[in-house]
């Protein structure tokens, strides 16, 4: 095995384990069993004909259209990982991460991945959903500034994933 082969089985390694973090043991058995149910043939999977047969199951009958659309909110093939990804980004309401770069990127026109800290206090403070003085107190404990400079791109996978070790 390759060493480029070896850091993409890690990095999958570790992306699976931050996934399987994210709930309770007694929740991912619930999750699988849903799965499961969907996977109707059992293929380890989800694919457009698992979806005709649970909404047939059911007594719907869905579009291929509509059931395109659902499985295209998953950016790979939806197996058990990827299921479990999506109930989280829908459970703990934060977008995707591409959505949050993008919204970070509108506030960095010299496209360096990264705003002043002063900046981003002040976006904080005066811009959506206002924060506390103690609610950005605990986002600096977290956020990875250095220099005077947030790395909003470390930043959103930190918001996404959790902390990775270095």
């Amino acid at each position: 095995m390759g060493d480029d082969e070896k850091k993409e089985g890690k990095r999958a390694q570790r992306a699976t384990s931050n996934v399987f973090g994210m709930f309770p043991q007694h929740q991912i058995q619930e999750f699988k069993e849903a799965f499961t149910m969907i996977d109707q043939n059992r293929d380890g999977f989800i694919d457009i004909e698992d979806l005709k047969d649970m909404y047939a199951s059911l007594g719907r009958t869905p579009s291929d259209k509509e059931l395109k659309e659902m499985l295209e909110e998953s950016p790979g093939p939806l197996n058990f990982t990827m299921f479990i990804n999506l109930f989280g980004e829908k459970l703990s309401g934060t977008d995707p991460e591409d959505a949050l770069l993008n919204a970070f990127k509108n506030f960095d026109p010299d496209n360096k991945m990264e705003i002043s800290e002063e900046y981003f206090k002040d976006l904080l403070e005066n811009v959506g959903d206002l924060f506390k003085p103690d609610e950005i107190r605990q986002t600096w404990k977290e956020a990875p500034i250095a220099g005077g400079k947030l790395d909003y791109e470390k930043f959103v996978r930190y918001i996404k994933r959790g902390k990775e070790e270095d």
